[in-house]
């Protein structure tokens, strides 16, 4: 393809990546730099019969022309990405200085916001894709085989969590668990605990959102795998069944590395999907027990008067960084497979 046909072919991607993905992610970068202008005070001095008081008041008028002459903020460089509540550099140095045990440098590393986040994150992120990826491929396995008829009301159902809003999900799971809901109610007498509730147990709560999202992130995965499966060729399972392999084997042997670039594609997309987890802790309130980096983000946008943009900006760079890391091992791996068949 000559190299004029070919850059007139790849143009309007140029252009959409350019203003869709590396323009907002070079702005927040920059945001990042800058913290939120300190607001003015005045003292003023009100004096009445007998005395006079003195009062600190903020001076709106001043602050609103600091603010206008730099909107960006006051410019802080990297310190933000250092401070308490993100990488927390001076405190995490003081706790490896400090030459506790494992356990207990973990347990002072999740007490800083940032970390806290991050754990949960990690956690719900390594819990939920495979899970979500085994479940949505069984569901496809199972579809695959049962009569048509059923086909059309299974994959219904099956698909429920793509229909049903985020939100409104994890609201309603949170319901049905909560110490008045049936599935809470139910746990109390298995357990024989009227205390038991997820609100009231870390672990509780943890559970639940992975539940929840294994139950979210399943169908995806099912309508990938599914469709994917209708390409398995036919006359290589009849080679495999007259060999005798049993279906445990056929679908180690034939289904599964027939499907691998799928489960690569998959498992980045839900790698994404995971990692910025928000919708569930929302849902379930469960703020006290399980924060996000998502979270931590809508933490400090969420201020009526006061919203930390650089915080805010300074978490989204982190982020991104983070979704890199994690998805750097697929994309090697992809990368070595295709260039081995390639050769």
């Amino acid at each position: 393809m000559p190299t004029g046909t070919f850059f007139r072919f790849v143009l309007p991607s140029l252009v959409a990546m350019a203003l869709f993905i590396a323009l907002p992610i070079g702005s927040v970068t920059v945001q990042s730099l800058f913290v939120q202008h300190e607001k003015v005070l005045v003292t003023v001095e009100t004096c009445g019969p007998f005395n006079c008081t003195e009062e600190t008041r903020v001076d709106a008028a001043a602050t609103a022309a600091l603010k206008e002459a730099e909107p960006l903020g006051r410019f802080a460089g990297l310190a933000t990405y250092f401070n308490r509540n993100h990488l927390a550099s001076d405190e995490v140095r003081a706790i490896l200085a400090d030459n506790d045990g494992p356990a207990d440098i973990a347990r002072r590393l999740y007490n800083l916001p940032f970390y806290k986040a991050l754990a949960f994150t990690l956690a719900y992120t390594f819990v939920v894709t495979p899970a979500g990826m085994l479940l949505g491929f069984t569901i496809a396995l199972a579809v695959n085989a049962i009569p048509k008829l059923l086909k059309g009301p299974v994959i219904f159902f099956s698909l429920l969590p793509l229909i049903v809003t985020p939100l409104i999900g994890s609201l309603v799971l949170y319901w049905m668990l909560n110490a008045d809901g049936i599935l809470g109610a139910t746990l109390q007498r298995v357990f024989d605990d009227p205390d038991l509730s997820i609100a009231a147990s870390p672990a509780l709560t943890w559970l639940a959102l992975m539940f929840y999202g294994t139950w979210s992130m399943a169908p995806f995965s099912f309508v990938v795998f599914y469709a994917g499966l209708q390409s398995v060729p036919s006359d290589t399972l009849e080679s495999a069944m007259i060999d005798g392999a049993s279906r445990l084997d056929r679908v180690r042997f034939v289904v599964l590395p027939h499907l691998a670039p799928l489960v690569t594609f998959v498992a980045l997309v839900q790698i994404m999907d995971n990692f910025r987890v928000f919708e569930p802790i929302v849902g379930f309130a469960a703020e006290a027990h399980a924060t996000s980096l998502s979270w931590a983000i809508f933490n400090d946008l969420r201020g009526q008067s006061d919203q930390l943009f650089g915080s805010a900006a300074a978490t989204s760079v982190l982020t991104v960084l983070g979704v890199v890391v994690l998805l750097m091992p697929v994309l090697v791996r992809a990368w070595g497979e295709h260039r081995r068949k390639a050769a």
